[in-house]
């Protein structure tokens, strides 16, 4: 049977549904943001970027919900959402105030970073179409229902957006688990986004409700401590470093504490400078821990996505294998290979993926 009771592709219109904000990614390229005299246009988003890899890297089908305002910069985002693959006929579209006053589009200007000087997101999401999704907004029997899910993602990015948005979350997942669907969620702990509307406090309180609906939950050991309330033991005041074992007694914690989570997934990376990073990932499941190709001294062009990638990857796993083992390996990989290229989303290939998790190196194709 395998590790999830996924439901048959013959029955559902898509393999991958995300419900997240989607922005309009404004990135300086090798500069920086408070020196830049000009940006190159991506678009990107946590929960969004999971779908967009299922679909791009390994051609599922997928589709996502969020919210634009409907003028030329929403349907910017629109225009890369489609060239990217993924179905928009979810989208809800809200009327321009003419000003940006009442609703607007969300901007993210990320730099890379370099050697010691560290990766850089500003954020500009105050008041979006996104974060003013609220319960009743979505007709998710239809999307459950009618047209069929398999999978279905979200995260904490978007809980974290609005006092209506954890409402969405959860009437999305109940609706998803009355039909079948796999519900994955990333716990995604950005402070930024907690710290004017309660912080970790708040974090917990809405993440911790959550919980009870997941199946597949994703999270690094910041996550789980900030977000649930799990320490980990043998781990340094600051998080840098993550001890294995330490992560181990914390997954039983977790697992007993909510024994809906079938799967308990993780990066596991070493941050050497912005540059160079060690790079691997666990994935709990059935009692076990499978632990994927650890890659040392990885080097990073665009770390942003990273962790999403390897989000896709694993689904991708369980999709088409249903096996633990395999599908962090192809988690790791798929992480890895998008932080070797620019912007938010995957740029890899199925094939360049399935040639790491069989082992292969950077030597050239040709």
């Amino acid at each position: 049977m395998g590790v999830l009771n996924i439901r048959p592709a013959s029955e559902c219109q898509y393999d991958s549904l995300s419900l997240g904000e989607v922005m309009l990614r404004l990135d300086p390229g090798c500069g920086r943001i408070r020196t830049a005299r000009q940006f190159t246009a991506w678009e990107g988003g946590g929960e969004y970027n999971v779908s967009r890899g299922l679909r791009k890297c390994f051609g599922l089908r997928a589709a996502v919900v969020t919210a634009f305002v409907d003028n030329e910069v929403g349907h910017l985002v629109e225009d890369f959402i489609m060239q990217g693959g993924v179905d928009t006929r979810f989208i809800k579209w809200m009327d321009d105030d003419g000003v940006g006053r009442t609703v607007r589009n969300g901007l993210n200007f990320t730099e890379r970073g370099f050697g010691i000087r560290g990766a850089k997101g500003v954020s500009d999401r105050g008041n979006t179409a996104a974060s003013q999704l609220k319960k009743g907004d979505i007709d998710w029997e239809y999307i459950f229902g009618s047209c069929g899910v398999r999978w279905f993602h979200t995260g904490g990015i978007f809980a974290a957006l609005s006092a209506t948005t954890p409402e969405v979350v959860i009437e999305a997942m109940q609706v998803a688990k009355k039909y079948g669907t796999v519900v994955s969620y990333d716990l995604n702990y950005r402070p930024s986004l907690w710290k004017s509307i309660g912080g970790k406090a708040k974090a917990q309180e809405v993440n911790r409700e959550i919980a009870r609906y997941v199946d597949v939950m994703i999270g690094n050991e910041e996550d789980f401590t900030a977000c649930l309330g799990f320490e980990i033991e043998g781990t340094d005041e600051n998080l840098k470093e993550l001890h294995l074992d330490g992560y181990k007694k914390m997954i039983e914690r977790a697992t007993q504490t909510y024994p809906n989570f079938k799967v308990v997934a993780t990066t596991l990376r070493t941050v050497k400078s912005a540059t160079i990073n060690s790079w691997g990932a666990i994935c709990w499941a059935e009692g076990r821990i499978n632990e994927a190709t650890h890659r040392e001294d990885l080097e990073i062009f665009d770390r942003v996505g990273g962790g999403d990638s390897f989000a896709s990857g694993l689904a991708y796993g369980f999709l088409t294998y249903n096996d633990a083992a395999v599908a962090v390996e192809y988690g790791a990989a798929h992480g890895a290979l998008a932080m070797t290229t620019p912007g938010d989303t995957s740029m890899a290939t199925k094939a360049e993926v399935e040639k790491l998790v069989k082992g292969g190196g950077a030597r050239v194709d040709r």
